[in-house]
């Protein structure tokens, strides 16, 4: 923090460069709209509330079951929701009775995206007299250059909500929309139906979860590349998109309708694939013999630690049961997120799925049942099977031409893709990222010079 007695004309701040090479940048008020707040927030009360009302449908028409399931998946992300808000915003240490009873009540994403816009409303308007100054590396054209900007109080607090709404929305997404999602979708089957409420609640779910799977997939660039400045280009929100909303939607199909071939044997897959991504984290932190980080929260014992370390690897696990979770955890780590990216582990969980998922779809197709007599079975699982291999290619299409730091990868896709095609490359040398302050190798300069990057805004501004 700093105190600043006079402001610096636009044009001082363009030219103010420091003698380490450091461009100083001051009044930096421009704050961009919260909109990732918003959508949260839309998505949280749309799901809720119809929810509610299918509640309500189930209830006349005696569906006790379907009833108690959709309450389950409507209260329980609800909850979780406003637990986080109020952990993240420290409210249980301050005086605030009617935020709190507003959380109680399950309005607590309300009231917060109201504060939020508040905020936003207020920036700028009043020179602030102490700021922080935050340094970040930008990249143009693989040249990177420190710079430093001022944040002032109303923009950290505004930064605080838009983080805390991220996390709420994966929450959401994966341990509310998905299980919902695939109730209804089985229900919709099972009942030979379609009921419009129910249809409106599959679409918000499924829009629920590529929006979480979207900013899984920015926090792990976020927190891997926490040095520099970046916004994602317009066409790689379009390209993670059409990868998110593929992958999700084949993976639900192939569960819903293996599930109506042999019910029992899906709760077997889903207890098996939850297992298994709970405990990898947990196994990998035993097989480095290393111990729990303290910096969660200071005032938790080593069995509070553990429980909220459980909780997010519970959801974790809830995350890579439906897709890729774009991140691996490392419970031995402040962030609790590995930094570095393993293209194995991303190669292995895409060829495991893509069988499992073929599996699934060949288990259905031999034990169909005769609701499936007039559509073209084999064509199905075609479908499903293309639809997965685009998701594949869209993510492949997205860390070849659209990462924004794809210019820091010593080996890109295509030099993945031609070494395992020709045999040409050791089977030994490794696929890893350069280090962030390191130099691009020799003989991929005139690629990278071929390349364009447009990285010109800060993440943790982008909605």
């Amino acid at each position: 923090h700093y105190n600043r007695n006079k402001p610096i004309s636009d044009l001082e701040q363009c030219s103010s460069v420091a003698e380490n090479g450091v461009m100083l940048v001051v009044n930096h008020s421009r704050v961009r709209p919260p909109f990732g707040v918003l959508l949260a927030t839309a998505l949280y009360c749309a799901e809720f509330v119809t929810a509610a009302v299918l509640c309500s449908m189930y209830h006349n028409t005696e569906d006790v079951i379907w009833m108690s399931l959709t309450i389950v998946f409507m209260l329980m992300p609800a909850v979780l929701i406003q637990l986080t808000l109020t952990f993240i915003h420290r409210d249980l240490g301050r005086d605030r009775p009617l935020v709190l009873l507003l959380h109680l009540l399950l309005l607590g994403p309300i009231i917060r995206c109201f504060e939020a816009l508040v905020i936003y409303f207020k920036a700028g308007k009043n020179e602030e007299p102490y700021v922080t100054i935050s340094r970040k590396i930008t990249l143009k054209k693989g040249q990177g250059t420190q710079m430093e900007w001022e944040i002032g109080q109303k923009e950290r607090m505004l930064a605080t909500h838009m983080n805390a709404f991220k996390r709420t929305a994966v929450i959401q997404a994966f341990l509310g929309s998905t299980p919902q999602l695939t109730l209804q979708l089985y229900a919709t089957i099972q009942e030979k139906y379609i009921l419009p409420t129910r249809t409106v609640l599959m679409v918000i779910t499924l829009i629920s979860i590529t929006y979480g799977a979207l900013v899984c997939t920015v926090l792990a660039i976020q927190i891997r590349y926490d040095d520099y400045k970046v916004r994602l280009h317009p066409r790689a929100y379009l390209c993670m998109i059409v990868w998110r909303g593929l992958e999700i939607a084949t993976r639900i199909t192939a569960l819903v309708l293996f599930s109506t071939a042999l019910t029992y044997w899906t709760i077997l897959v889903a207890v098996a694939n939850l297992l298994f991504f709970f405990f990898l984290p947990w196994v990998e932190f035993w097989a480095r013999k290393g111990s729990l980080t303290q910096n969660v929260e200071k005032n938790f014992s080593k069995l509070g630690t553990t429980v909220v370390l459980c909780m997010f690897t519970l959801l974790y696990a809830c995350i890579n049961i439906f897709c890729w979770s774009a991140v691996q955890l490392d419970l031995t780590h402040q962030e609790l997120i590995e930094r570095k990216q393993r293209w194995g582990h991303l190669a292995m969980y895409y060829c495991g799925r893509f069988v499992e998922n073929f599996l699934l779809i060949t288990l259905w197709y031999f034990f169909k049942s005769d609701f499936y007599e007039y559509v073209c079975a084999p064509l199905l699982v075609v479908q499903l099977l293309i639809c997965y291999s685009l998701a594949v290619l869209f993510m492949l299409l997205f860390y070849q031409f659209c990462h924004p730091f794809r210019r820091l990868f010593k080996y890109n896709v295509h030099d993945c893709l031609h070494c395992a095609c020709c045999h040409k490359r050791r089977a030994e040398e490794p696929v890893e990222l350069l280090d962030t302050q390191g130099s691009q190798p020799p003989d991929l300069t005139s690629q990278l010079a071929e390349r364009e990057t447009d990285i010109v805004e800060d993440l943790m501004e982008a909605a």
